[in-house]
């Protein structure tokens, strides 16, 4: 049988100052407020996202924009951050949409595209409210690492962290 989501999800670069990743920012937004009932406050300039130091991308479904996420460029820090860590960012599936493996295939093409920049882990934060998420990131190897970011001291925050596979050694 053929993978239907293949072939009918697109998924594009777009940058985090996109019209549609603007759109489907603020729904993520209002999904921590739901949950948590606040938004988040991290600081996000669409700056991080643009390559070589990030990327962000989004996935249209029949032509609407309905998950998307990015990732950016992170040095060492006294938090447990490391020199070529990209952090995932805004990872996000509209309601409407779920249940289809597009928060799959968004992390799948978030970690390739790291790699391919050279980044060397994948790190984010989450949080206990979110259960989905945490399935998500632990059924596809993200272990805990030491909390970062400005939620590191909040209770109901979740840091994980994956290791890149390295990159080919170049030929003899």
């Amino acid at each position: 049988m053929e993978n239907t989501l293949e072939t009918t999800v697109d998924i594009r670069v777009t940058g985090y100052g996109h019209p549609d990743a603007q759109r489907l920012s603020a729904e993520v937004q209002e999904e921590y407020v739901r949950r948590y009932g606040d938004p988040d406050l991290t600081q996000m300039h669409p700056d991080d996202f643009e390559p070589p130091a990030g990327l962000f991308l989004i996935a249209y479904l029949g032509g609407e924009p309905v998950a998307c996420g990015g990732w950016r460029a992170k040095k060492a820090d006294p938090h447990g951050l490391r020199d070529g860590d990209a952090e995932l960012k805004r990872m996000f599936v509209a309601p409407a949409a779920r249940g289809r493996g597009l928060a799959r295939a968004v992390l799948r093409r978030l970690e390739e595209t790291a790699a391919e920049a050279g980044r060397v882990r994948v790190v984010l934060e989450t949080g206990t409210e979110q259960p989905e998420a945490i399935a998500l990131y632990t059924s596809t190897g993200y272990g805990p690492i030491q909390k970062f970011g400005i939620y590191r001291d909040h209770p109901q925050s979740v840091c994980l962290g994956k290791e890149l596979p390295a990159g080919e050694a170049p030929a003899p």
